[in-house]
C-alpha cells in the first residue's frame, strides 16, 4: 500500500510539471522565435534598445510605456506574444504562458495591472491598520516596537510587489522575492518574540540575530548566480507552516485566558484558504486577472484580522505588566 501511495504521489508530480510545461511552451514555439526575431531585426536597433526611425509611428508608446522603460525588443515580445496567442486559439489549442507566466494586457504601462492594484490594496491596509494599532496601544507596551517591525518589513514586501507586477525585470523579480519571503519569516520571527517577550534580553538578542543572519544569508543565496524558484517556494512553505503551526500551537495553549485567540486561528485558516488560489492556476480573466491576482486580493481583506489581534494582545499584556507592578508594589 505503501509503495503505491509513493508511486502515485510521484506520478502526480511528474504530471504537475509535465503539465506546467506544456503551459509555459509559448516562448519555445517556432513561430514566436521568429516572429520575434523579424521583430527586432525590422525595428530595433543594433543594440536593440533604440526604436528604428519607422517603428516609432508603428509602436505609439504612451509617456506611462516610456515611464517603465520598455524598449523596443520589449515591445517586440509584447506584440509576438499576442500574435501566438491568436495562432493558438485558432488552432483550438489552449492559452500558452510565456516565460512562465500568462498573457496580461498592458494598461497605463503596468504589465500586470490588477496584481499591481492588489498589491497596492495590500499596502493601504498595512498602513491603515499599523496607524490604528499607533492610535490604540501605548508605546510603553509590551511588544510595541515589534509590530512596528512587523509592519514595516511588510510595507517594504508589498511595495517591491508592486514594483515587479508594474513591471517584470531581473531586478525588480529577485527584489519581490526576496522581500516576499521576509514577510513569511517576519510572522514566523514575531512568534516567536511574543512566545518569549518575558525571557532575558540576551535570549531575545540571540534569536533575533540568528534570524537577521540567516536572512541575509539567504538574501545572498538568491542574488548570486541562477535564480532557483523550488528552493524559494520551499524555503516559503516550511517557514510559512512553522510560523502558522507556531501561533495556531500558542492560541490553544492561552485560550481559556485570552479571549480574542480565535481571531489568529481565523486568520491563518482563511490564510491557509487563501493560499488555495495559487494552485488555480486559470487564463486570465479578460487578460487581466488571475489566481495570483486575487490571491492578492485575498491578503488584503485579512491584514485588519490580523492587527486586531495584535491590538489586543498588546493590550492584554500591558493590563497584565501594571498589574504585576501593582502587586510588587504593594509587597514592598
Amino acid at each position: 500500500m505503501i509503495k503505491i501511495n509513493k508511486s502515485l504521489l510521484i506520478c502526480l508530480i511528474l504530471i504537475s510539471i509535465f503539465l506546467k510545461y506544456l503551459c509555459s511552451n509559448g516562448d519555445k514555439t517556432v513561430f514566436f522565435k521568429q516572429c520575434r526575431q523579424n521583430c527586432e531585426r525590422q525595428n530595433c536597433s543594433a543594440d536593440g534598445i533604440e526604436f528604428q526611425e519607422q517603428a516609432i509611428k508603428y509602436y505609439q508608446q504612451t509617456l506611462f510605456d516610456k515611464l517603465f522603460l520598455w524598449n523596443c525588443v520589449d515591445e517586440c515580445q509584447y506584440g509576438c506574444m499576442w500574435r501566438t496567442v491568436e495562432v493558438f486559439k485558432e488552432r483550438g489549442w489552449a492559452v500558452p504562458q510565456f516565460y512562465g507566466k500568462w498573457p496580461f494586457i498592458r494598461f497605463m504601462g503596468l504589465q500586470e495591472p490588477a496584481s499591481v492594484y492588489f498589491s497596492i490594496l495590500n499596502f493601504v491596509a498595512h498602513v491603515r491598520n499599523i496607524k490604528r494599532f499607533r492610535r490604540e496601544v501605548r508605546p510603553d507596551s509590551p511588544c510595541y516596537k515589534l509590530w512596528h517591525l512587523f509592519a514595516f518589513v511588510c510595507l517594504n514586501g508589498w511595495l517591491w510587489s508592486i514594483i515587479f507586477h508594474a513591471r517584470d525585470l531581473p531586478l525588480t523579480e529577485l527584489l519581490d522575492y526576496a522581500f516576499a519571503y521576509s514577510m513569511v519569516l517576519v510572522v514566523f520571527y514575531c512568534m516567536l518574540l511574543r512566545m518569549l517577550h518575558r525571557k532575558s534580553i540576551l535570549l531575545r538578542g540571540f534569536i533575533s540575530l540568528g534570524v537577521l543572519s540567516y536572512y541575509i544569508n539567504y538574501f545572498a543565496y538568491l542574488s548570486a548566480g541562477k535564480f532557483s524558484y523550488s528552493t524559494n517556494m520551499v524555503a516559503n512553505v516550511v517557514t510559512g507552516v512553522l510560523g502558522g503551526l507556531g501561533w495556531i500551537l500558542w492560541s490553544f495553549r492561552v485560550r481559556h485566558y485570552r479571549p480574542y485567540y480565535r481571531k489568529i486561528q481565523t486568520f491563518f485558516l482563511l490564510m491557509g484558504l487563501s493560499m488555495s488560489l495559487e494552485l488555480l492556476d486559470f487564463r486570465p480573466i479578460l487578460w487581466i486577472i488571475d489566481a495570483h491576482a486575487l490571491w492578492h486580493l485575498s491578503t488584503a481583506f485579512l491584514a485588519p484580522l490580523f492587527y486586531s489581534f495584535v491590538i489586543e494582545d498588546c493590550k492584554m499584556l500591558r493590563t497584565e505588566h501594571k498589574d504585576k507592578a501593582f502587586i510588587f508594589d504593594k509587597e514592598i
